[in-house]
């Protein structure tokens, strides 16, 4: 086909990212198949980008992930400066048939308050919709802009405004599922991991409690604020403590953090984190809050570890209990389903994962939203590729 879209993965961290990077990974798992499926990409990042596309569009040279959590009277500006270069692109060109935006909030707002001018926008939604209700309970797109959810129990939870501007869902993919299930399956530890930014959400502090308790290994890997490695956050110093994930981690995490038991690693990526997860046990999210998406989640079960997980948010539509996983209501019966997933077959994870979760599949659904969303704007059809 020939279209053009505008991706746009805002100021925060490279595509592909460093290390930790949820939205930057989705990102570059999606923006390589809808290539293939011929769609043009100007991806709008920053400039250490290194995600093959046709063109970058960059205002900050390098992330300001750094600066995510910083008092918002001090970097409000950052991710307003970041939009107001792709607004300025899409009013200096008129071949962008179509922008895909994932920048919370600003991207939205910013999109919707261009009017008539701006092109056909679809906003994914990665997050929890209970924040900004001033925004998503009032929003108005208009027939241009519209949204979809990575999940449908996210979308589920929605403002009416936000659904009414819905094109529905499309849930996240990962790589490792492509012939997940013809991969060979290393041979499993005796570790439990948590893997992902430790914040209250996530629950790192139930799970490292429940492993003291129960008596299993656990690996808490992922960033703490802006610090990758144990030795960043012990650098840092007192000044550390600003930043209210560093504060949950000192104050709730690190008490039962003794290095034998539970230990935190720091962000982990590439073959480290597959092996990490790969030889797991299982894949602890002791939530606390609804998930959306759940990368982590494919991520665990195309590596052929079962998930055990309180059943909040996307959990239920992801796994199936007793096949891929085990799920609760209760976080305090985590401890002992993190003991009896071992009767689950890690083959059945990695079958399920090719089948539901690979990036040709994501891609496929994005390019039917992307006609849909030009449908509803009155956009003239783009024609397939000969």
């Amino acid at each position: 086909m020939s279209l053009t879209v505008l991706m746009n993965a805002g100021p925060w961290l490279s595509v592909p990212p460093p290390g930790y990077g949820g939205i930057e990974n989705v990102i570059a798992t999606l923006v390589p198949e809808l290539r293939r499926l011929g769609v043009r990409v100007v991806l709008a990042s920053v400039g250490t980008s290194t995600l093959p596309v046709e063109e970058r569009l960059s205002v900050f040279d390098d992330g300001q992930f750094a600066n995510l959590q910083r008092p918002y009277n001090q970097v409000c500006g950052v991710a307003q400066a970041h939009l107001n270069g792709v607004v300025r692109a899409l009013r200096e060109r008129t071949d962008i048939d179509l922008v895909h935006d994932h920048v919370e909030a600003v991207g939205l707002a910013t999109l919707a308050a261009m009017g008539p001018d701006g092109p056909p926008a679809l906003h994914t939604l990665h997050w929890d919709l209970a924040k900004h209700p001033a925004l998503y309970g009032h929003l108005d797109g208009g027939d241009r802009v519209r949204v979809n959810g990575v999940s449908a129990s996210q979308l589920a939870r929605a403002p009416r405004a936000l659904r009414e501007h819905s094109v529905g869902h499309v849930h996240l993919a990962t790589p490792l599922a492509v012939d997940a299930d013809r991969a060979p399956q290393p041979e499993k530890g005796d570790h439990a991991v948590i893997l992902g930014r430790i914040n209250p959400g996530k629950g790192q502090d139930v799970g490292a409690r429940l492993a003291q308790r129960v008596g299993f290994p656990l690996v808490l890997a992922g960033p703490v604020g802006p610090y990758h490695r144990p030795e960043d956050l012990a650098a840092a110093g007192d000044e550390a403590r600003q930043n209210p994930d560093v504060r949950f981690f000192l104050d709730e995490v690190a008490p039962h953090v003794d290095g034998e038991r539970v230990r935190w690693v720091g962000t982990v990526a590439g073959a480290e984190r597959d092996d990490l997860v790969a030889t797991a046990r299982v894949a602890l999210f002791p939530l606390r809050w609804e998930e959306p998406g759940g990368t982590a989640v494919v991520e665990s079960l195309a590596l052929g570890t079962p998930v055990v997980a309180t059943a909040r948010g996307c959990l239920p539509e992801l796994i199936e209990h007793g096949r891929t996983g085990l799920l609760t209501t209760d976080a305090e019966e985590l401890g002992e389903l993190v003991l009896a997933a071992s009767l689950l077959e890690p083959a059945e994870c990695r079958q399920v994962a090719a089948s539901r979760f690979t990036p040709s599949m994501m891609a496929t659904q994005y390019v039917q939203l992307y006609e849909r969303v030009r449908q509803l704007a009155g956009a003239p059809r783009i024609p397939a590729a000969a």
